[in-house]
């Protein structure tokens, strides 16, 4: 049965070695786990895209995590019949060790498989990834037969996966987007001053030294005779003329 009252935003995302090590092996032993968060479920009756809806975690995460039965292909074989009714899960790269953290002690190997649609070898590939965890070999013979059958696997499916990260990059983004323009507002309202309402707006002192400039410039084009005393003395004209010069 389904874990009751699971608390918002919880997510479930355990380390290979958690998942053996601890979920596994005490599934294998017949231990209590503290968190049913793991379903047991025939992964092979069913679809992928039939999962989502038996797993335990909350429908918005990316990825489902089950036990599962390790059926044998053939009756003294250790070669797992992993056809379904539309498909079949196919192994890709080689099994990887998954080690414990302390020593680096082999605890559990880790098994790739890609979903085709169809029947091998025409089959059509699909984003739907498995990764199947099984115990150690030795570990495994420790057990009772019937319970060495369980694995463990994680479902998920690529594009679901690539856009959860799209969209947290694109919130970190607009994060930082919002930062910046508070910043820059912040340092433009210290550095901005209210022109007196005294001045025109665009004077500054540069103008008025342009202004100045202007009229000496000017000035020199005046003649000089304009500025000369009009009277009938032509001596006190000159004088006075002079005197302007100077």
């Amino acid at each position: 049965m389904a874990p009751v009252g699971l608390p918002p935003g919880f997510r479930f995302h355990p380390t290979d070695e958690e998942l053996v090590n601890y979920y596994l092996k005490r599934k294998i032993h017949g231990l209590k786990i503290e968190l049913d968060i793991i379903p047991e479920v025939d992964l092979y009756k069913c679809e992928p895209w039939e999962l989502a809806d038996k797993s335990f975690l909350p429908s918005r995460d990316p990825e489902w995590y089950f036990f599962g039965p390790r059926d044998r292909k053939y009756p003294n074989g250790f070669r797992t019949n992993r056809a379904t009714r539309a498909g079949y899960w196919k192994s890709t790269g080689k099994d990887r060790r998954v080690l414990h953290h302390h020593g680096g002690r082999p605890i559990g190997m880790k098994k790739t498989l890609v979903y085709y649609r169809g029947r091998a070898p025409q089959g059509l590939r699909t984003d739907w990834v498995m990764h199947e965890y099984r115990l150690d070999d030795k570990d495994a013979e420790d057990t009772l037969p019937i319970q060495d059958t369980y694995a463990l696997c994680r479902v998920f499916k690529k594009n679901a996966i690539c856009t959860e990260v799209d969209d947290l990059q694109a919130q970190c983004s607009m994060a930082l987007l919002e930062g910046a323009c508070q910043q820059l507002l912040t340092s433009g309202s210290q550095e901005y001053q209210t022109p007196s309402p005294d001045v025109p707006v665009g004077s500054t002192s540069r103008g008025a030294d342009d202004d100045a400039d202007k009229d000496e410039s000017w000035m020199q084009f005046i003649s000089d005779d304009a500025w000369c005393s009009s009277t009938a003395d032509g001596t006190e004209e000159s004088t006075s003329c002079v005197a302007l010069a100077s």
